[in-house]
């Protein structure tokens, strides 16, 4: 007799996790944001082995960063004063001149990063193309409350399209703060605006951004997991009254808004201090930063012939423990239309089926599953409410459960014991003795 060795190594379930995610995120474009201070930051050559990493995995990038406290550092030795007017630098003929040579040599290091093809990274072997040129045209900011920008600027025009067919061609698009006007001049722009228009005009799938934490931080030092745009201004205006609007966070949050409004799906918030902090985000169940979201990711939807492989995946360790009764897939798919699920980032993560009785007006509840990651919040009542609400509107007045380990919990909900003689009819007569399940039933009406 062979023995089989069933136990999953960390890398063999870490990887078969990330599967799903894999698959989702081939062929989407993303625009990363790197402001000077990650670049600054000792783990930032983890950050680009990570983002060649993306590129290798079929996904298109376009890098932004930025050079703040690198102008500020070479102004600094200078003995130059270069002033902020409502956190925008003003930028004279001087600091414009410290700017480009900071640009410059940031672009040059960032694309020798990409070229170094070391072993035992995401680069081993590879070659990667960074292609930089004149995507972005410039106009000036102008005058604002007496104040001349001088040589700041904004965006007038991107060619989205060249972006477009680099990204085609395998290239990683490297854009810096410094872009040429239609008059041959040279402006300094903020990294957020280019990043956040560009994401726009490109309709990309994802907005990233880096910060000194791990994303947004509530008043009990956790980390908010996702925001809606409207949940991420009073973020914003917080930090505006705490005089913080130019952090790393108030700046990414900016850009997020204004991309989450204008129809990018999504933007993540990660710390440049943690290594693998992109993967974590974008490959795993549950992230590790902040989401700014154009709507909840998470929803609650009746299933379709799709989801027989999540539902599958979810239900199968509880069968094999004995905890649900075993469904083939056949029976799934002839049932599909009586179930509900919890959907999150594609993933199925929770479902419950109904299955009605209408001339004895009550429902069972059944093969209720959620994932283990997930079973902390309160995913199980919401799959209730949703089944109740589907039982009320078809005119139906009790839900039954038959149950061997999650006795309390319905209890808890409002569920009552009670013996086989409720059951319906055609229930009485399948009802395993042998599993000895609990009965317990609920009024809805």
């Amino acid at each position: 007799m062979s023995l089989v060795n069933t136990r999953k190594t960390p890398l063999v379930k870490g990887f078969r996790q990330s599967a799903p995610y894999l698959n989702a995120h081939v062929g989407k474009t993303m625009v990363i944001m790197v402001g000077g201070e990650a670049i600054a930051d000792p783990n930032f050559a983890n950050i680009v082995s990570d983002i060649a990493l993306l590129h290798s995995l079929g996904i298109h990038i376009v890098m932004v960063y930025g050079a703040r406290p690198q102008i500020t550092t070479l102004l600094e030795q200078q003995h130059y004063d270069s002033p902020y007017h409502k956190g925008i630098r003003i930028t004279d003929t001087h600091s414009l001149e410290i700017a480009k040579q900071a640009a410059g040599q940031l672009q040059l290091d960032i694309t020798a990063r990409f070229s170094m093809g070391l072993n035992n990274t995401p680069m081993a072997g590879s070659q990667i193309n960074v292609i930089s040129g004149n995507f972005i045209i410039a106009q000036p900011l102008g005058i604002d409350d007496g104040i001349d920008f001088c040589h700041s600027g904004k965006i007038r025009r991107i060619n989205s399209t060249a972006i477009a067919n680099q990204l085609k061609q395998g290239s990683i698009v490297l854009l810096g703060p410094i872009a040429s006007s239609v008059t041959g001049e040279c402006f300094n722009l903020t990294s957020e605006e280019i990043a956040t228009q560009v994401a726009i005009r490109l309709q990309a799938d994802k907005l990233i951004g880096f910060c000194s934490e791990q994303g947004v931080i509530d008043n009990n030092n956790d980390i908010i997991s996702e925001l809606l745009p409207h949940d991420a201004e009073q973020v914003l205006q917080q930090l505006i009254d705490n005089d913080e609007q130019q952090s790393g966070t108030g700046r990414f949050l900016r850009g997020a808004i204004t991309a989450c409004h204008a129809g990018v799906p999504r933007s993540h918030l990660l710390s440049y201090k943690q290594d693998g902090a992109v993967i974590q985000e974008l490959f795993s169940l549950d992230g590790i930063g902040t989401q700014i979201v154009m709507s909840n990711a998470e929803k609650i939807r009746r299933a379709d012939i799709n989801d027989i492989g999540g539902i599958l995946d979810l239900i199968q360790p509880l069968e094999a423990e004995g905890i649900l009764v075993r469904r083939s897939r056949e029976q799934l798919e002839r049932e599909i239309t009586l179930f509900s699920v919890i959907e999150l980032d594609n993933l199925i993560i929770g479902c419950a089926a109904l299955y009605p009785y209408p001339d004895e007006k009550i429902a069972e509840m059944a093969c209720v599953a959620i994932h283990p990651d997930f079973r902390d919040g309160d995913r199980g009542v919401l799959l209730l409410n949703k089944l109740c609400q589907q039982a009320r509107d078809t005119g139906l007045d009790k839900i039954f459960v038959l149950t061997t380990r999650s006795v309390h919990w319905f209890r808890e909900q409002g569920f009552y014991e009670c013996d086989i003689e409720q059951l319906p009819m055609i229930k009485k007569d399948l009802y395993n003795y042998q599993r000895r399940s609990k009965i317990l039933i609920m009024l809805i009406r």
